[in-house]
This record gives structure tokens, sequence and C-alpha cells, in this order.
């Protein structure tokens, strides 16, 4: 296939390069180039000589790159994003799990699940476990917040989500948030871990991983 046929993606396999993940709720457009069999297939071929694929989650909720062949290069640089991943994965994972039990829902987030950090705080109010919750996870340096007061902690935490691609603000004057694909892809990320891996992960970890999976 030419690389003419490539030019109209041009921007989006750029997009990808960078390390992007697309999904219906990041860019509605651009997840259905990607749905199309041909399209991917063009993307591929003009990344073989990289090693690199289009990949997706097990539903197809998500499209990112992955690498074709894991050799020595490609196992070296999966290693060191691992390494990168598994330092924010329990924050992560204790964050999924705070607001499932927080906004009493039956399971946990899935893409295009609308978030307001007014509902969270709102009912972390009065509720010190919560509270104690939020603050030793905003406090966490994947986060990072300095603050000690709730609302500005949790603004931290939804901020640092958006900023990472687990969220999307459609407003930027409305403190509204929409679930988007990369949560999918870290549960599957989380699943590998557990079952291919087997991963060192202390205590709190394992719960947490339990609870959601």
């Amino acid at each position: 296939m030419s690389d003419i046929s490539l030019l109209p993606h041009g921007p989006l396999l750029e997009r990808l390069l960078a390390g992007e993940f697309i999904c219906a709720v990041s860019d509605e457009s651009a997840f259905k180039r990607l749905q199309d069999d041909d399209t991917r297939e063009a993307i591929d071929s003009y990344l073989r000589p990289l090693n690199r694929r289009v990949a997706s989650s097990q539903e197809e909720g998500v499209y990112f790159l992955a690498w074709r062949q894991l050799d020595d290069t490609a196992r070296d640089q999966l290693a060191r994003q691992l390494g990168d991943t598994v330092h924010s994965l329990l924050p992560l994972l204790e964050w999924l799990q705070l607001v499932q039990e927080a906004l009493g829902r039956d399971s946990v987030l899935s893409p295009g699940d609308v978030l307001k950090p007014g509902e969270l705080q709102a009912k972390s109010e009065d509720n010190p476990s919560l509270r104690e919750r939020i603050e030793r996870l905003a406090t966490d340096s994947f986060f990072g917040s300095q603050s000690d007061q709730l609302d500005a902690q949790v603004k931290q935490v939804f901020k640092r989500l958006r900023e990472h691609g687990y969220l999307l603000q459609p407003h930027a004057d409305r403190q509204v948030f929409l679930v988007t694909g990369k949560v999918d892809y870290l549960l599957e990320l989380v699943r590998f871990i557990r079952d291919e891996e087997h991963l060192p992960v202390d205590d709190e970890g394992e719960d947490t991983q339990e609870a959601l999976l």
C-alpha cells in the first residue's frame, strides 16, 4: 500500500506514535477511522519497519500502539514503560475503587461514565474514612497535591487523571469529566501483570486489585 494513502491519517499516526490512546470518548472521529480494517492495515504497513502495530483493548474500546515483536530493544523499552506504569498503578486502582464505593456504583468505571468532582467531595464531607482515603491518595507522588483542603485535593486528583488521559473534560469552565477508554487498558494491564507476569505488589495493592477485578 502506498504512502500516499496515509496522508489523510498523518496527524492520527503522529498521535499514536506519541503514545496517545484513541477511544470514542477522546476522539470519536479518529476512533471510527481506526475501526476501519483498511485504515489499520495501512497504518500497520507503515509501522512495520518500526516494529510497531495498532493494538486495541479486548473489547476494542480503545486503540494504541504496541510492539510487533518483542526483540531486545522492545523488551528494554517495555520494561521501562512498565516500571513507570507500576509506579502509578496502585494509586490509580485505589482511585477507581474509591469512586466506585463513594458513589455507590455496582461496577468499576467504564468509558463514557460521567464524573463530577463535586459529587465525590460531597460524599466525603461527613465521612472521615473517605476523607482520609482521598487525602492519602491526593498526596501520593503520582497526584502530588500540596493542599490540606478537601476540595483542592479532589480537583488535583481529577486534574492529573485528565492530564494522563484517563478523563476528558469537554468544557474547561465546567467540572464535569468523562471516563475514557484508557481505563479499559489500565484494567487489562492489571490482569496481565496478575495473571502472566506475577509481579510483586504489596498487600494493599492485591486487595485493591481483587476488589476491582
